[in-house]
């Protein structure tokens, strides 16, 4: 099986803040919602657990899979999206003058500039650890978790279900609600 789980929230997230690659640590909440679904994902197996480098997400993974012999092992492909200069910017779905606002409303129009990584380079660097790692693994019968953020997360879960970037968001990655990929 193949399992994605988005990190608990941070302060940037309640703020409404692009966080991108800047590695913000989870806030009391999210550190909350990570035990909360320790609890609640008990009793579903993992062989493996991959995750983003950064911290926000290693820390939802210890917290998640605490109490149990499962390696986290962490996989620079699983970063998040990076959105160079225009990460910290608040509330970028009401700034139409900012072009990161183009990736959430009409992601097959986004063009990345700024320093910011294009949805191509996601979606390349995505199905690079998939196919090297994530599938071979399940292939073998092995229960794989990754741990990483919303962008990143709907990346994979486009290519796994062959969908279009203009589906991007369809899923809905919700902070630490584990989803079951196949």
């Amino acid at each position: 099986m193949l399992y994605i789980i988005r990190h608990g929230k941070t302060d940037w997230n309640i703020r409404h803040k692009l966080q991108g690659r800047t590695d913000v640590p989870l806030n009391d909440i999210g550190r909350q919602m990570a035990r909360d679904a320790h609890d609640e994902y008990l009793n579903v197996h993992f062989d493996y657990c991959f995750c983003s480098p950064l911290k926000r997400a290693q820390e939802t993974a210890k917290i998640l899979l605490d109490g149990r012999d499962v390696p986290i092992i962490t996989d620079e492909r699983l970063v998040e999206m990076g959105f160079g200069i225009y990460e910290g910017v608040e509330n970028v779905f009401n700034k139409p003058e900012c072009p990161v606002r183009e990736l959430f409303f009409n992601p097959a129009e986004y063009e990345a500039v700024g320093g910011a990584e294009s949805l191509e380079e996601l979606l390349a660097r995505t199905d690079h650890f998939l196919n090297d790692v994530a599938f071979p693994l399940v292939e073998e019968d092995k229960d794989v978790l990754i741990v990483g953020h919303g962008a990143m997360n709907s990346a994979i879960v486009c290519l796994v279900k062959h969908k279009s970037v203009d589906q991007l968001w369809e899923e809905g990655i919700e902070n630490c609600k584990l989803i079951k990929l196949m």
